[in-house]
């Protein structure tokens, strides 16, 4: 598999002796719910011996703050975005305690009632200094203008960020590489904008010229130097990077990115999808908000924000048209003047990289109602799950995604979405949806490369072989799902599996056919960063309509996707696994034949093997189709015609 992003940051880490290093390395949301208890939070993330920031704030209520720590001044040292304040050590046994090589820890209470208060939903970002991502630097101010700070960022800065932790009166000032640079009275001095206020951009002077950022020092102003280099006085500057070609990547696969926009609406280019960002109106009163995918991101424009400069609680926006997230971008709608934001990119390490249960679990909620409803073991965010309820009787199979929030679709009928209003939620490192009661079975995924990925697109209407989509699988896709979402596509659900230009539909047992679905007068286009989606139809290109598609593929270990051809006898499937398949979907190809699956949460055993299927709403059906077998699945069906399958380890 082509590992094409992050080459810059891999060969920083391999020139350290490291390996390669992935979005997941150097940056985590990670939620969870305080309990008044000494306790570690675990989100993989090397502080004790990378070093980085940790940023905290409560959920839930209205006048928490957000605190940060840092590992230059230590753990136990916090400061607010809210305020100017200068920086405060916790009570020992309060606050952030320690920070670790897989996360940081967190005393039984915090004194200001953000870190870890006692059942209430709390939000915690960490940036892993990390050459072209972060880095965090401490100096004492000395009072001379035009002063240079060296770094270890390894590129320029796209945003930097000071703060004075000495003094309590002043401001968190920002610099940012596309805020406008002043024509007089002194041009080529940044103007700057401040993180504890919703103020619009000022002319204080306090940071250099854009030109005078390297990608070793970083340089401070002429004027307001009791801002940023009073002497005597004690600052931390955070420094974040700016697209990753700093180190020769293009611009396409950076993990991170600084830029600005004008206009309503606008959509934005990153070349990847954002997992969080911080936007900030300039040219007037704007609160800085920050958006991320864990606490709801949608392509619907849903989110759940946070101000960094204000002591609110969230705010759900996620019935609004706001923000929509796209696989290599975001488009900002209703959003009038100009702005600055740093994006981050999603998650990113390859399937490779995890265990098969770290990207596939089943959970049989038969009798718990402690939220999440669905819950993955070992824990992982989930991104895709259908679900349904009881298995002996008659039950629509559902499919829902994190990129969705609460809509979800039958897979077994042509319907437009429908939503799970405050049940569909996704806000949860360990499992997805909330509700007051069991809802049996459901089937979980989380998005890697190589393995599996969602894409939410607009149809464009255009009868051509050009119409293609971009997605984040990394290799080429061998499964593709798609469903219109706002409305009932006759058609209902096109699946490509590799067969050129003949589709399937997972809503039917009809066979494959051909059809113009993936591929206008030609193969469908399927490679590592591309689909196409073929001419105009209702079900997967309607200009007047949105979308969305399922990706997936085979990775060694992990998941198989192929077919066979079925000899009347037994006959074993190697899918190169070493403890069978937990997982098993097929269906005939050449002839008629129900989407079955199989699991081994039901069982898949020689005496019992019950089946479902996507296409029927029937229960369960019992029998011995698919069979236990070390590498794969063993094959049972008594018939001679081909299937195609996708077996999950």
């Amino acid at each position: 598999m082509s590992r094409s992003a992050l080459k810059g940051l891999q060969a920083a880490a391999g020139a350290a002796g490291g390996g390669a290093v992935y979005v997941d390395d150097v940056f985590s949301t990670h939620l969870y719910t305080g309990n008044a208890t000494a306790r570690n939070i675990v989100n993989g993330i090397d502080l004790s011996g990378e070093g980085g920031l940790v940023w905290i704030k409560e959920r839930t209520r209205s006048g928490t703050t957000h605190d940060l720590y840092d590992t230059a001044r230590g753990a136990g040292y916090w400061m607010t975005t809210t305020g100017s304040y200068g920086q405060t050590q916790q009570p020992a046994g309060k606050g952030l305690t320690a920070f670790n090589n897989n996360g940081f820890s967190l005393g039984a209470l915090s004194s200001n009632g953000t870190e870890n208060s006692n059942g209430q939903d709390i939000a915690s970002w960490t940036f892993r200094k990390q050459r072209g991502f972060f880095d965090v630097v401490t100096y004492t101010g000395n009072g001379a203008t035009s002063r240079a700070i060296s770094h270890n960022l390894g590129s320029v800065p796209g945003m930097i960020i000071v703060k004075c932790t000495s003094d309590s009166s002043t401001d968190w000032q920002v610099y940012h590489r596309e805020s406008p640079e002043n024509t007089a009275p002194t041009p080529n001095q940044t103007k700057n904008l401040y993180l504890n206020t919703n103020n619009s951009i000022r002319n204080n002077n306090v940071f250099g010229a854009h030109s005078t950022q390297t990608s070793s020092i970083f340089t401070l102003g002429t004027s307001n130097l009791d801002f940023i280099n009073q002497s005597n006085r004690t600052y931390v500057a955070y420094l974040f990077a700016h697209d990753a070609q700093d180190f020769g990547e293009d611009s396409d696969e950076a993990i991170i990115k600084c830029g600005s926009f004008t206009g309503n609406p606008t959509t934005i280019d990153l070349g990847f999808e954002p997992q969080w960002m911080i936007a900030k109106k300039y040219d007037s009163t704007s609160s800085w908000q920050i958006f991320d995918s864990m606490r709801g991101w949608t392509a619907d424009g849903g989110t759940v924000d946070l101000a960094a400069n204000a002591s609110d609680s969230e705010t759900d926006r996620t019935s609004q048209n706001y923000t929509q997230l796209k696989s290599d971008g975001v488009t900002f709608n209703g959003y009038g003047g100009s702005w600055i934001y740093m994006a981050i990119r999603r998650p990113h390490k390859p399937a490779s990289e995890f265990a098969a249960t770290n990207l596939f679990d089943i959970y049989d909620n038969s009798s718990s109602t402690t939220d999440p409803v669905f819950r993955t073991s070992p824990e992982f965010p989930v991104d895709f799950a259908f679900f349904r309820g009881s298995v002996t009787s008659t039950q629509n199979i559902n499919a829902a995604s994190r990129l969705t929030g609460p809509q979800y679709m039958k897979t077994n009928l042509t319907d437009a979405e429908a939503s799970l209003g405050s049940d569909g939620k996704w806000d949860y490192m360990n499992g997805w949806r909330a509700s007051g009661g069991p809802l049996q079975h459901s089937w979980m995924f989380r998005r890697a490369p190589g393995f599996f990925d969602v894409v939410c697109y607009s149809g464009s209407g255009s009868a051509t072989a050009s119409n293609i989509k971009n997605h984040n699988l990394g290799v080429a896709p061998e499964l593709v799902i798609i469903k219109a979402r706002d409305f009932a596509a006759s058609a209902g659900w096109p699946v490509y599996f590799g067969q050129g230009q003949s589709t399937m539909y997972l809503n039917t047992n009809a066979a494959a056919a051909s059809s113009n679905y993936f591929g206008y007068g030609e193969s469908p286009t399927m490679n590592a960063t591309q689909f196409s989606v073929g001419s105009i139809y209702d079900a997967n290109n309607n200009p007047s309509y949105d979308y969305i598609a399922y990706l997936f593929a085979s990775v060694s270990g992990i998941c198989d996707i192929g077919s066979f051809t079925d000899t009347g006898s037994e006959a074993d499937i190697d899918c190169g696994f070493s403890n069978g398949a937990r997982f098993v979907m097929i269906k005939p190809s050449d002839s008629s034949g129900s989407w079955s699956f199989f699991d081994t949460d039901r069982g898949i055993s020689n005496s019992s093997s019950p089946r479902l299927a996507f296409n029927t709403t029937g229960a369960q059906q019992g029998g011995t189709a698919i069979k236990p077998y070390s590498g794969g699945f063993r094959a049972a069906l008594g018939t001679t015609i081909t299937y195609i399958y996708m077996a999950i380890a």
